[in-house]
């Protein structure tokens, strides 16, 4: 059984002197990665040293752009904060506060904090930094307070260890959070710049 055309065929007239229609096209917002990419140089390198105040860091993330995806600039950042030397570290650490505690956190809790700190810095001569990523708030204060004692029975070598591990962790969420600002908030890390 032969099944006929359910639609009569329908034909447009010439229509002289009047154009199609224009396929809609819609322009992708600008990719987390192509947005850095393209920044110019000194507002790359501002950006970097807000996530990790390393002059020889940033510089060497800056350089090596572009990035193909968020991925690689993750990567190279790492790479670059496994390279840091004494004094590198020494700079980045400088640049860093404590870890913020809670709003809401109780007066003691804030002078526990601090008397560990000061514990902390005369031990090792910089500050305690503490990557926060993946802790709730409520878990927060015993978080720090727990890490910071136990990192007070670690010697100099393997503490700086440590400190250039959790700056690291730092940097790597800090650029990711500044990624995600200037790129709609996307969440795709394997976003691949155009033409790739």
């Amino acid at each position: 059984m032969t099944r006929g055309s359910t639609l009569p065929a329908h034909r447009l007239p010439h229509l002289t002197g009047r154009l199609p229609i224009p396929a809609q096209t819609r322009t992708p917002p600008a990719t987390l990665v192509e947005t850095f990419n393209t920044a110019p140089a000194e507002e790359a390198l501002d950006d970097l040293l807000a996530c990790l105040h390393s002059l020889c860091w940033a510089r060497r993330v800056a350089d090596h752009r572009p990035y193909p995806t968020v991925d690689a600039l993750l990567a190279a950042s790492d790479e670059a904060a496994y390279d840091l030397t004494a004094a590198d570290l020494t700079e980045a650490l400088a640049a860093e506060s404590l870890p913020t505690l809670p709003e809401g956190t109780y007066e003691a809790a804030h002078t526990a904090l601090a008397a560990a700190h000061a514990a902390y810095e005369a031990r090792f001569g910089h500050v305690f930094v503490l990557c926060l990523d993946g802790v709730s708030p409520n878990d927060t204060l015993d978080f720090v307070l727990e890490s910071i004692r136990s990192r007070l029975t670690n010697d100099p070598e393997d503490e700086r260890v440590v400190a250039a591990e959790e700056l690291r962790r730092l940097a790597r969420g800090r650029l990711l959070s500044r990624l995600r600002g200037a790129g709609n908030c996307a969440t795709n890390h394997n976003e691949a710049a155009p033409g790739t």
